[in-house]
């Protein structure tokens, strides 16, 4: 896990210097597992406000300064509650790591219902999916907890209100702070294990990205087994491991992200110089690139590599429904298609029965009665051929029911090809609906696709769309290219539909991902004649990147003016169809295009 005991002191050594001291003025519970603190202090003869966001989610549990505000609910949970009443405009006396672990304890001094002063603690426990958020009076006794953990749940140790609180267990770890050269040779340096594993699995705090880079410092390959380590090794090992400590002795700390190609891989307040040369502001790579891009604070480089990931976890728990819905039409239509099509094959032979049927009427006097064949010239090409002949029936009669079967596959062809055409149709439609639920970033994009699914028949209900009155909330997506032209990007269908036949007028530039589902990208020409290659290249990226075909190392892009586009008559929304093209490929990086907040 990243987010590891080093991350935590930079984080512990940031709080504790800007909240200290401060009173908490405001308490928010926006998600069911997130407390945010707003903390009032004074610092430099200054007035400041913070945002101490407290997140025990499982799968990103984080702690970190904010300056976003996040929406809450109308009534405010329990948990949040409870901490209004002991702690709201509590003053905090204290914040510190204990043992260098995962766990930060805030100690606050607030007063009673009789106005005596009290201590109380607000424990924040980053564990992975045990995270915890744990609120306990002076002497160590919960009092309450963002998650209840009982017996049943956990044996090694109860958080229930009422109960005295423990640490977790150490695992036995050791605290990285107070270990000697010899304990590293003798202890970490001798688990038959590779290098990097003996490190983070001995000392607390350490994350295999870090023991990666101790040994990335100290010149040794972190997968090779600690047994093919000489002396001179494994001290200098203990000589990177204790810069890197000695920094963290000191509170000093080097918040950044390491990029493989243009994708964050990892961050620490370490600096992570196994990943290459620390880039300039604005920076801008290929995908081959690797490198690392460093910040001012601890807060700000946990809150930027988190945030996209945190969006897209929490979009993908509050959109599982019109997934699973969506998933499970695209199977069922799936199926139907390939029946269909499986069905279609069968009638491609219909016609050779239309011939049987002629030449039987043609030549079938030449027949003899009990003759189980007719070899006569097919005179639609000149050879011969062998028809199937009933004996048990007249001649003619075969013939007939040649010419039934004809006309029962014909009108099977002529059914089955509008069936499977609208198979097609409909299976085209909910690959671009799943392909819009990726790219949803809020409620309100999530609404607008449950209204699409609402319209369309998928799900039962009334559509929340509002008709007429304030605009949407949810809104395409709006970039800025090196040239200064105007991008937008549909995230949905209806958006898509907005962008194209009502925002975009007829010379500006449409941009689509050919043949797969994806967005809409319309580039305003704003009375230029033509757009730069430049601005073409960053739309395509555009379109590539948000098209199903985003984790492909190359997409084709179609790109037409709009005034090429035309729209079928009772088609879904963003369907077009378009006969004047141009074609590029390219890869699906948006990495330095400006996007307008």
């Amino acid at each position: 896990m990243a987010f590891d005991g080093i991350v935590v002191s930079g984080i512990v050594s940031e709080i504790k210097k800007r909240l200290v001291g401060g009173r908490i003025y405001k308490i928010y519970q926006p998600e069911i597992d997130e407390i945010c603190l707003v903390v009032k202090n004074r610092l430099d003869d200054q007035n400041i406000t913070e945002r101490l966001l407290l997140s025990a989610d499982a799968s990103l549990p984080l702690m970190y300064l904010t300056k976003d505000v996040k929406e809450n609910p109308q009534i405010a949970p329990n948990f949040c509650m409870l901490l209004r009443k002991h702690i709201g405009n509590g003053r905090i006396l204290d914040i510190r790591q204990p043992n260098f672990e995962r766990i930060v304890e805030i100690t606050i001094e607030h007063l009673d219902e009789m106005g005596d002063l009290c201590h109380k603690k607000l424990i924040m426990e980053i564990m992975g999916k045990h995270s915890n958020l744990i609120f306990t009076d002076v002497e160590g006794r919960i009092i309450d907890s963002i998650k209840h953990v009982s017996f049943q749940m956990s044996s090694v140790r109860e958080v229930l209100p009422g109960r005295k609180y423990e640490y977790p267990p150490m695992q036995d770890k050791k605290n990285p702070l107070e270990i000697d050269i010899n304990y590293w040779v003798n202890h970490v340096m001798s688990k038959p294990l590779s290098v990097a594993k003996a490190i983070y699995t001995s000392l607390t705090g350490i994350s295999p990205v870090v023991a990666n880079e101790i040994a990335y410092r100290g010149r040794v390959d972190g997968g090779i087994s600690t047994a093919a380590l000489t002396l001179p090794e494994k001290e200098r090992l203990f000589e990177s491991f204790q810069a890197i400590f000695d920094d963290v002795k000191a509170g000093v700390y080097t918040p950044c992200i390491a990029y493989a190609g243009y994708e964050p891989r990892e961050f620490s307040t370490v600096l992570l110089s196994s990943y290459g040369d620390v880039f300039a502001d604005g920076f801008v790579m290929s995908k081959e690139a690797k490198g690392l891009l460093q910040f001012d604070s601890c807060s700000e480089v946990v809150e930027t590599y988190y945030r996209s990931k945190s969006i897209v976890t929490r979009m993908k728990q509050r959109g599982s429904d019109l997934r699973r819905i969506v998933a499970s039409a695209i199977e069922r239509t799936s199926k139907k298609y390939d029946l269909q099509l499986a069905q279609l094959d069968d009638t491609k032979n219909r016609e050779i029965y239309r011939v049987y049927g002629e030449l039987i009427t043609a030549y079938g006097y030449n027949l003899q009665p009990g003759d189980k064949e007719l070899v006569c010239e097919n005179y639609y090409d000149g050879n011969n051929i062998t028809i199937p002949i009933d004996p048990t029936i007249p001649v003619m009669e075969n013939g007939k029911r040649y010419f039934a079967k004809y006309n029962k596959l014909k009108r099977t062809f002529s059914a089955l090809t509008e069936l499977s055409e609208h198979s097609k149709t409909e299976l085209d439609y909910l690959l671009s609906v799943q392909t819009s639920l990726s790219f949803a970033t809020s409620e309100y994009d999530l609404q607008q696709i449950k209204d699409e699914l609402i319209e369309s028949g998928y799900i039962r209900g009334k559509s929340g769309a509002k008709k007429g009155g304030k605009p949407e909330k949810s809104k395409p997506l709006h970039y800025i290219s090196s040239d200064g032209y105007h991008m937008y990007v549909g995230k949905n269908n209806y958006q898509n539909e907005v962008l194209t036949f009502q925002l975009a007028g007829g010379n500006d530039i449409w941009f689509h991902a050919k043949q797969i589902p994806g967005s809409h990208v319309i580039v305003k020409l704003e009375g230029a004649k033509e757009l730069p290659d430049r601005t073409y290249e960053e739309a395509a990226r555009l379109a590539a990147f948000y098209s199903s075909g985003k984790q492909a190392p190359k997409v084709e892009i179609d790109y037409t003016a709009r005034k090429n586009l035309k729209k079928p008559p009772k088609a879904r929304p963003g369907f077009v169809i378009y006969h004047t093209n141009y074609s590029m490929t390219i890869e699906p990086d948006i990495h330095g295009i400006e996007e307008v907040k």
